[in-house]
């Protein structure tokens, strides 16, 4: 088996994907995309609050700077099927929120 094979075993599969398709340099920037757009992703359904321009760039570089590390971790360990996961249920949540919030309108 050679190395490459063996690296790539390793790898989680969104990393694995990048990697193979996309040329090594391109992939790296690729998972750190999907990370990013992901993070932010999460952050809106969750946490985001309104709050002024200057506050939301701030969020944004520290979304950045977390989504560089994270991409390091990206590579062996399943963080971006994490953040889809975490994304799954947030949707959920918020669709239960809005039923709920719905239901309660109709009912007084």
């Amino acid at each position: 088996m050679d190395e490459r094979a063996f690296v790539y075993d390793s790898m989680y599969p969104v990393a694995r994907v990048l990697y193979e398709n996309l040329p090594l340099e391109a992939a790296g920037y690729a998972l750190f995309a999907v990370i990013l757009l992901l993070s932010a992703f999460v952050y809106k359904l969750g946490f985001a609050k309104k709050l002024p321009l200057g506050k939301n760039i701030i969020i944004g570089l520290f979304l950045a700077a977390g989504g560089l590390g994270l991409t390091f971790l990206a590579i062996f360990l399943p963080v971006v099927e994490g953040l889809v996961i975490a994304a799954v249920i947030l949707i959920l949540y918020k669709i239960r929120l809005w039923r709920e919030k719905r239901e309660n309108a109709a009912s007084h």
